[in-house]
């Protein structure tokens, strides 16, 4: 089973949304997606060429309308994995506040062995993927601050034991039952 799309709501090629209810930042915002400034050619802060093109709003209108839907069935399958992973001493799941709701962007558990793991399901064809193995203080682009290997061991740890699972709508619960016999055949 290959790990599907990723994107709660993905357009055909590259794009992106922000919203606020602040219209100060939504001026902002506006500038910064127009190479920072609210007039062409003139620049009151250095900001990105961030526009969505015709084609791309598109995709994305005719998509929307079905998020709501795709949320909630993502939510469906991360209880679902959450449940049957329960019992599962090496595995922790996704802590969510009751005072939240989570779209589900990704699954991604906590576990003991995650390489072997990962392996393990790519060889019964299921996509898993570690998002961020590497802590913000061993990036590169952060060296200049001086971190080093120790600094942060919960940053450390988080990134060795992460691996996120296939959580897209269209996922069946023969596929989830797939996943989770994979997962505690693994550890069992």
């Amino acid at each position: 089973m290959a790990h599907g799309p990723s994107k709660n709501l993905g357009a055909w090629g590259d794009g992106g949304m922000m919203v606020t209810s602040d219209g100060a930042v939504a001026e902002r915002l506006r500038k910064l997606r127009l190479h920072g400034g609210a007039k062409q050619y003139h620049h009151d802060e250095v900001g990105t060429n961030s526009r969505l093109d015709s084609l791309q709003a598109a995709v994305l209108l005719a998509k929307l309308p079905h998020l709501a839907s795709w949320s909630d069935q993502r939510r469906r399958h991360a209880g679902y994995y959450t449940k049957a992973l329960a019992d599962v001493s090496a595995v922790r799941t996704p802590v969510v506040d009751a005072c939240n709701e989570h779209v589900f962007h990704q699954y991604t558990l906590r576990v003991e062995r995650r390489d072997e793991l990962q392996a393990h399901l790519k060889s019964k064809r299921i996509g898993s993927a570690v998002y961020y193995p590497v802590p913000l203080h061993l990036q590169q682009c952060f060296s200049h601050l001086g971190y080093r290997r120790g600094q942060f061991p919960e940053a450390e740890r988080a990134a060795a034991e992460v691996l996120s699972l296939p959580v897209y709508p269209e996922l069946t619960r023969d596929q989830l039952d797939y996943v989770v016999d994979a997962i505690r055949g693994f550890y069992g």
